[in-house]
């Protein structure tokens, strides 16, 4: 008893003494804004590169911007991660917010996964699709807009929810630029405590906690898009 009444102890001397519960509360918010605006601009990019790449196999004249895409692909997908963060800090938006940095930098590097993905899920649809959308007399953006996309989110929604779970575990590392995540706040409690088990151990398990959420989450919809596709 006496040990677990030492343990209470500390967790109160570590988190409620001063409000240091706060940065917690501070970084997890700042944690969930990155990762959600960093996955829309990824999304987006990454969907931007796939259709251009699918239509520039019939149009010479997306070539270049087909090239230009795999080379941001290839570049952004060969830096860390980390290193891009720091080059977006320190070089390109100096005078930004930590968090709008943070944002863009985890956004730009999620569009260089994303544009894959999107891909794989465009060349999943069948080629007939397309051709009897045109023959329907759609253009080739109706016809990718109406019939092709709808059907390419059903088949990486899950891969859409597995970056989005990669995103929230990437942006534990915004602190090297002085954004106050979830990683970063337990750390500050951990240097002005001198408790490390505590602190690390309740960012661990909040991470964990959201991590399975989310997974929880995208199984529902999975369900959901399989149910639909019986219908």
């Amino acid at each position: 008893m006496n040990v677990f009444a030492d343990w209470i102890a500390k967790l109160h001397s570590t988190f409620i003494e001063q409000a240091r519960w706060k940065l917690l509360v501070e970084g997890f918010r700042n944690t969930l804004v990155i990762t959600v605006f960093a996955l829309v601009i990824g999304v987006v990019i990454g969907s931007v590169i796939a259709i251009i790449k699918f239509f520039a196999e019939e149009n010479k004249a997306l070539k270049p911007l087909a090239a230009i895409g795999n080379f941001y692909v290839t570049t952004i997908r060969g830096i860390p991660v980390v290193v891009l963060l720091l080059i977006f800090y320190f070089v390109i938006m100096k005078s930004a917010n930590g968090v709008i940095t943070g944002i863009v930098t985890f956004g730009i590097n999620s569009g260089a996964y994303m544009a894959e993905v999107v891909r794989s899920g465009i060349e999943a649809v069948d080629r007939g699709q397309m051709e009897a959308a045109r023959s329907l007399g759609m253009s080739r953006m109706q016809a990718m807009r109406k019939v092709i996309m709808p059907q390419a989110i059903k088949n990486i929604l899950p891969a859409i929810g597995n970056e989005m779970i990669a995103l929230l575990k990437e942006t534990s590392v915004a602190g090297y630029v002085a954004v106050q995540d979830l990683t970063r706040a337990g750390n500050l409690i951990r240097n002005n405590t001198y408790d490390a088990f505590n602190p690390l151990m309740v960012v661990a398990l909040v991470y964990l906690i959201v991590v399975v959420l989310m997974t929880r989450l995208l199984g529902v919809f999975e369900r959901r898009l399989r149910k639909s596709d019986k219908r």
